[in-house]
């Protein structure tokens, strides 16, 4: 980070209304205040991007926090996408899984469009065809 670098990466997710705004802000799905209330204290390991005191980007990590975790909630608000904050995002989370999961943690991720090119930087790859990612929502 240089010195006119006007952005901080902050440990932890951010408050349940900053998170329900960053995702639908950034292009992500909406999530209920009740399901971000029940979900965010269950983060692993969570990052927010912070430019001044606004918050513009976060991501999470969640699971069992030894056999299976899970890379969740990337996002960067439109008017700082295009600066390499999923990039710094993606390096912290991979760093903090690199310092505490236990060898041979299972991680995962859902990458949607073009991100797979960011994430394959980051060591993933996909699974088919030897199996697919399948979901369901209630």
């Amino acid at each position: 980070m240089s010195n006119d670098d006007p952005y901080i990466l902050r440990p932890g997710p951010p408050p349940v209304e900053t998170y329900r705004r960053l995702r639908v802000t950034s292009g992500l799905s909406a999530m209920s205040t009740a399901a971000a209330e029940a979900g965010l204290p269950n983060t692993w390991h969570g990052v927010t991007v912070l430019c001044g005191d606004e918050p513009v980007g976060m991501g999470r990590i969640i699971g069992d926090g030894g056999c299976f975790l899970q890379i969740v909630d990337i996002c960067v608000t439109p008017e700082h996408q295009g600066r390499g904050l999923g990039r710094r995002i993606m390096a912290e989370l991979t760093g903090e899984l690199e310092r505490r999961a236990p060898a041979g943690a299972y991680v995962s991720l859902i990458a949607d469009g073009d991100a797979r090119f960011l994430y394959e930087k980051f060591g993933f790859r996909p699974t088919a065809p030897a199996s697919i990612g399948m979901y369901r929502t209630v």
